[in-house]
């Protein structure tokens, strides 16, 4: 089964960055900043923060976890997290470089639930869940 960890990052202006997908073919989309957890990795929790700082070049902080999302062959685990910096110029992920991957653009968007129904952000089931999470007053300053 492979495993993805994907991390709602708040920023200190109560925003959340998200990386918007532009694909030949296929409509824009956004993702939240995340990946594959690999062999050398020791936990979940380690392998978000490799992401983290290989596509947005960042250092976060993990809250909690938030939500899993199982499907056959796959399983995601979504945290919250807090983000300081970041610089998306910087990023070093492979994805990146890879020809036909399309466009890749970080934005800053603000956590509340307009912001979020105004992008398609996928996975759809996890969409859902952050809009309600925003909707009781998701905060990761009083979570810590």
């Amino acid at each position: 089964m492979q495993h993805r960890v994907r991390a709602v990052l708040v920023t200190p202006n109560d925003t959340t960055l998200l990386i918007k997908r532009i694909r030949p073919g296929v409509d824009p989309y956004w993702v939240i900043v995340g990946g594959k957890v690999e062999p050398t990795d020791t936990n979940p929790e380690d392998a978000l923060l490799r992401e983290v700082r290989e596509e947005i070049a960042g250092e976060a902080e993990i809250v909690r976890h938030l939500h899993t999302i199982e499907t056959g062959d796959e399983r995601q685990d979504f945290y919250l997290a807090t983000i300081d910096k970041w610089s998306f110029e910087d990023r070093t992920g492979p994805e990146f470089s890879q020809e036909g991957r399309g466009e890749y653009i970080l934005e800053e968007i603000p956590l509340t639930t307009d912001a979020l129904n105004a992008v398609n952000l996928l996975p759809l089931d996890f969409a859902a869940v952050l809009r309600k999470a925003v909707e009781r007053g998701l905060s990761p300053v009083s979570e810590k």
